[in-house]
This record gives C-alpha cells, structure tokens and sequence, in this order.
C-alpha cells in the first residue's frame, strides 16, 4: 500500500473513531491522521494476528482492528491531554 492510501486510510480511521468516541476532541487535520494511521498500525497488526492472516494485506479483522486500536488510541490521548483543574 503506497504513503498516500496510508494517509487516506489513517484519516478516515481517525475520523471515524473520533465520530465513535463521545465528548470533544480538540485535534486537528495532522493529529486525526496520525492519530488513525498510529491505530491502523498496531490494532491492524494485532488483529491480523489474532486471526492468522498476514498483515500486509486488507481484510475485515485488520479493518476492525484499526478502529479499535485508534478508539483506544484516542481514548488515552484525551486522558493525557485534558487539562486537570488544580485544587489549593
């Protein structure tokens, strides 16, 4: 899969799971792609593990697979990203 489909496929994932997730989400263009394409890359590998196929090529579990891991993704960096309101 060439850079660009990466880019494509990683922004629509990262769309996606930002649609899925509830609350705001303060991200931008670049960090939605990086977000989807980071989510692709490790929930793709781990689902196409767990189903025995390669990972280098495009099927269902891979797909469902970047989801989740950009939903997880996305979750974490809105843990370490929210402002925490100090208390004196």
């Amino acid at each position: 899969m060439g850079i660009i489909a990466w880019i494509v496929f990683g922004f629509v994932i990262g769309l996606i799971a930002r649609a899925v997730v509830p609350g705001k989400q303060s991200f931008g263009f670049v960090m939605t792609t990086l977000l989807g394409i980071a989510g692709s890359i490790i929930g793709g590998l781990v689902a196409s593990a767990f189903a025995g196929s390669p990972g280098t090529s495009f099927q269902t579990a891979g797909f469902i697979g970047s989801l989740v891991g950009a939903i997880v993704l996305l979750v974490i960096a809105g843990m370490v990203m929210t402002p925490r309101r100090r208390t004196v």
